[in-house]
């Protein structure tokens, strides 16, 4: 009996090691989880010909014009409500002043250098459509916009565009959504078409 309770004795002594030895001061939280985000399917239609230039834009995203600039006819906002975010549109007729409507889209996307990993840009040719530009990828994950875009057809059409979300930026958590909204924002440009009537 008096050998039972010593062998009882020294296996609760070696757990209570095991289990000293096993904790330690460098404690790791999980990270935070974020809740799944269900992504409809892509569905398009053709946005309002009246305007000088006219696209595809996703069925489950509402056009809106611009609150900012309501003297600007043809700027949009495309609100996507699910997702809290808006690609907002500005046009501008090209008379003489391309090079100021290129710098501007450069100096608005180098505003996000401080807190961008990086931005990787992406030329846009398209001869048949009269469709040249730059596309933007803004990584980071503080970055407010997280991609931008401009096209022109040189001679009398400048659009550009911005994707923004009404949250507080956390693009490692947002990246599916940024990856969704992008396909769209890519069909987008890919259907563009410059309304010259």
């Amino acid at each position: 009996m008096i050998m039972l309770i010593k062998k009882i004795t020294f296996n609760l002594i070696l757990v209570a090691a095991f289990v000293l030895v096993s904790c330690s001061e460098n404690y790791t939280p999980l990270p935070r989880g974020y809740f799944r985000i269900d992504l409809p399917e892509h569905i398009y239609q053709l946005s309002d010909t009246t305007f000088p230039y006219y696209f595809e834009y996703p069925v489950y995203a509402k056009l809106r014009n611009s609150p900012h600039n309501p003297d600007s006819l043809y700027w949009i906002n495309i609100v996507y409500p699910q997702f809290k975010a808006t690609v907002y549109l500005s046009y501008k007729n090209v008379d003489g002043n391309l090079i100021t409507y290129l710098e501007d889209a450069y100096t608005l996307v180098s505003k996000h250098i401080p807190k961008a990993d990086a931005i990787n840009d992406s030329m846009i040719v398209n001869n048949a459509r009269n469709i040249y530009g730059l596309t933007y990828k803004i990584e980071g994950s503080g970055a407010a916009s997280p991609y931008q875009f401009f096209v022109t057809d040189s001679s009398s059409h400048f659009l550009r565009g911005a994707l923004y979300f009404d949250i507080v930026p956390n693009n490692d958590s947002l990246e599916p959504v940024i990856d969704f909204v992008t396909n769209d924002i890519e069909h987008l440009i890919n259907t563009l078409e410059w309304n010259n009537k």
